[in-house]
């Protein structure tokens, strides 16, 4: 019996230190997957991780890595991972639920971007003190992270978070330390059952309220109506441009024009307050700063929630000065709104577009609706154009050029000829635009070009026949010759093109080229259609326009007047 009870225990014993040997090495086994994943999921620039080698199967050689605290240093168990000011890139690591013994993570100063995980509480359920500040993270901040119930230090500061804070966040119980400032966040703070937090560790952001800072008022409610109603006067005073030729929106007429009669009897109905009108058209807001006296200012919140958080899939177009993205309306309004890259480095240019398309409405203009400025964000609200810009459906796949025949090409060349026109020859003022090119012609539903990008826009006080012989003029003939004869030969603007040759390149050559020349440099698909009259006139007004000396190129007004005539033996759409 005695022999039979020892037998028991021993086996007992066995089983006992097998599971716990097991259990061990499932831990050991995870945790080293979780720091794996982390090294191949983040960019390393500067080496910071290199002695994160996995050669080895020794106990605990895990905590001898750089920025790796271990519950014992003898078992591959994570405690700590402090990864700050290792100039990181990346989005947030993955595989972190496999430190499954994880109480502390510190990310801060690094060049993490992309979003806070929805499933953070899943990652990191038991750390206690978490810090991704000073880095690039966005969105919204996830309810979830309330779920770590565990969490004393909770460091959010420094990033480009939007959106409202998480009341849930409040019910922390163990919280000490919390931060969120120089983010974008708005609305109400959380009110933390047991935790201090003050003032300055909500600064710099959109407008919280709350808390250690100012009472919050109740929220207005947003009037997508009169957005809407906005959208649908710029667009009747567009539409009219034609009634009204050769005057800018602001003077004063003393007989009331028919988009202001319009715009009345909207008032009449009831359908927008005359105390929300601002020179004629509907605006959000009753008090306006100087800008607002040409154009609606816009809330960044609403059009953060109209682009769902400049998410990548709204993206329409990149540029120089900013990013394009498609904003939805609740009521279905489309909109283009830009984010400048760098407010900073951009305000000039972002300045003169207001200044030039806020203030002047042309039908071959791209309507600028609105703008936002909110501490760093600098924001652009224009007219949705369909049909994207020029250069593409010259450059895209052959089904596009196919549907872009000679007619069509001949109507773009009209509508950008007569808006720089109108820009070059208004008795009330000049312009030019400086950055004309096929990238910066936008094409609407039925193919009317609309001239874009006003950032190096330069307006003139000189005399009318001064400002046409000037270097600004000149240099919007010659880039207007070069958009026509890139539709004329399709052939790239820029050494970029199968051929590895310019446009430009060919310029020189074929303005004084022999006809059969000329006609080898057309586009082939436009040839043997009944056009070819057309396309070598154009062609040649083209080669004017491009002359090398710019007292030889002819002004913008005698260049409309000469490809109008062209115009008027297409059969072409209203």
């Amino acid at each position: 019996m005695a022999y039979y009870k020892v037998f028991i225990s021993v086996s007992l014993y066995t089983y006992i230190s097998s599971l716990l040997v097991t259990s061990t090495a499932i831990v050991h086994s995870s945790d080293i997957s979780c720091l794996k994943s982390i090294k191949d999921s983040v960019e390393d620039p500067g080496n910071s991780l290199v002695s994160w080698n996995f050669h080895n199967d020794s106990n605990g050689f895990i905590c001898l890595f750089t920025g790796v605290d271990c519950w014992h240093p003898d078992e591959n168990r994570v405690l700590n991972l402090r990864l700050s000011k290792m100039r990181l890139k990346g989005q947030f690591p993955r595989g972190l639920e496999n430190c499954t013994s994880l109480t502390g993570l510190d990310l801060s100063v690094n060049e993490f971007h992309g979003t806070i995980p929805l499933d953070i509480e899943k990652k990191i359920p038991f750390v206690t003190s978490l810090d991704i500040s000073f880095n690039n993270f966005s969105g919204e901040i996830p309810p979830s992270i309330a779920n770590c119930r565990f969490l004393n230090v909770l460091k959010l500061d420094h990033n480009r978070l939007n959106g409202r804070i998480p009341q849930q966040l409040g019910q922390l119980e163990r919280i000490k330390t919390f931060s969120v400032a120089n983010n974008l966040l708005s609305g109400q703070v959380p009110n933390f059952v047991n935790g201090n937090i003050p003032a300055e560790n909500y600064a710099d952001n959109i407008r919280l309220c709350g808390g250690p800072l100012e009472e919050c008022t109740p929220p207005r409610k947003i009037n997508w109506k009169v957005i809407g109603y906005t959208l649908s006067a710029v667009s009747v005073m567009v539409t009219l441009a034609c009634c009204v030729p050769w005057v800018p929106v602001g003077e004063k007429k003393k007989k009331m024009t028919t988009a202001a009669a319009i715009i009345m009897q909207m008032i009449r109905r009831k359908k927008v307050k005359k105390e929300e009108l601002v020179d004629g058209f509907p605006m959000q807001e009753t008090e306006i700063s100087k800008l607002e006296k040409f154009v609606t200012r816009m809330s960044y919140i609403d059009l953060s929630i109209a682009t769902e958080n400049f998410s990548q899939q709204n993206i329409i177009g990149q540029g120089q000065m900013g990013t394009m993205y498609k904003a939805t309306l609740p009521n279905g309004w489309c909109l283009a709104v830009k984010r400048l890259h760098n407010s900073q480095q951009f305000e000039q240019q972002f300045m003169s577009e207001l200044k030039t398309l806020g203030r002047f409405r042309h039908d071959n203009l791209v309507p600028l609706l609105g703008f936002s400025i909110e501490l760093k964000e600098r924001l652009l609200v224009y007219k949705y154009i369909s049909n994207g810009n020029l250069f593409d459906w010259l450059h895209s796949a052959e089904d596009k050029r196919k549907i872009l025949e000679w007619p069509l090409r001949v109507k773009i060349a009209v509508g950008l000829a007569r808006g720089l026109a109108w820009l070059h020859h208004s008795c009330k003022f000049h312009l030019a635009n400086l950055n004309i090119n096929s990238k910066s012609v936008l094409l609407d539903k039925n193919f009317e070009p609309k001239l874009s990008n006003f950032g190096r826009a330069r307006r003139s006080l000189a005399a009318k026949t001064e400002f046409l012989e000037s270097s600004s003029v000149k240099e919007d003939v010659y880039n207007f010759g070069i958009v026509v004869l890139e539709m004329i030969t399709s052939k790239y603007p820029t050494s970029t093109g199968s051929s590895g040759r310019s446009l430009e390149e060919y310029v020189s050559s074929i303005s004084t080229s022999s006809a059969s020349c000329t006609y080898d440099a057309i586009d082939k698909c436009l040839i043997g259609k009944g056009h070819d009259d057309e396309i070598f006139q154009l062609f040649r007004i083209a080669c004017d326009c491009v002359q090398q000396l710019p007292k030889r190129r002819p002004n913008m007004l005698l260049v409309y007047e000469m490809i109008r005539d062209i115009r008027e033996t297409q059969v072409l759409p209203n």
